[in-house]
């Protein structure tokens, strides 16, 4: 699911490196459009979860030298770099099981127990199968990581509590100076400070 079509595989393989090299993690991505005004859109964040506008500059820059130098898109296109967002996509595996007891909607490419679409709580991974716990019924059912073609959280007090704490976290970490370092310098003022609509850079291809 992080890749739609083998396009977005390709440059999955070319870019994972570069991001891992630079701490960041590919969460999603999809080159759209036809032959002309192409949108490489790729969502991303660290490994905490978190993802400011400075990060999203700092990976634009790495990913942007190795598709200059590499060259893999035919035709001019524009690199958005994002942060997941709060009602993020869930692409990968783990991502069911850090977000277990969540609410969300997941969408599967074949009919199981007459439906293709689940909305509920997230009940965690079971081997290779993501738990959902659906409103109404009483067993957690278990739907292969496979099959599954969509699936995203949905916005909830707890959902936005928890974005919050772990951006928090994150700046109060980075705002902390080194043992035998001064005062960090230029901090944002918490009014200035990165929300969830404001991390996208876009970089247009010379």
């Amino acid at each position: 699911m992080r890749g739609k079509t083998a396009e977005d595989h390709r440059l999955l393989d070319l870019l994972d490196p570069v991001a891992e090299a630079a701490d960041f993690e590919i969460v999603r991505l999809r080159l759209m459009g036809g032959t002309s005004a192409r949108r490489l859109q790729i969502m991303a964040e660290r490994e905490d979860g978190t993802m400011l506008v400075e990060d999203c500059a700092k990976l634009a820059r790495a990913l942007g030298s190795v598709l200059d130098a590499a060259d893999p898109i035919a035709g001019d296109y524009v690199l958005e770099v994002s942060s997941p967002g709060i009602d993020r996509p869930l692409t990968r595996l783990k991502d069911f099981a850090s977000y277990e007891g969540f609410e969300a909607r997941l969408e599967i490419d074949r009919l199981a127990e007459g439906r293709k679409r689940f909305k509920g709580e997230l009940a965690g991974v079971d081997g290779d199968c993501v738990g959902i716990n659906l409103d109404g019924e009483t067993d957690t059912a278990l739907l292969p990581f496979d099959w599954l073609v969509d699936a995203k959280l949905v916005i909830t007090d707890a959902l936005m509590r928890r974005g919050a704490q772990a951006r928090a976290a994150r700046m109060e970490a980075e705002a902390s100076p080194s043992p035998g370092e001064g005062p960090p310098q230029n901090t944002r003022p918490p009014q200035e400070r990165a929300k969830p609509t404001d991390l996208k850079l876009r970089r247009t291809r010379p």
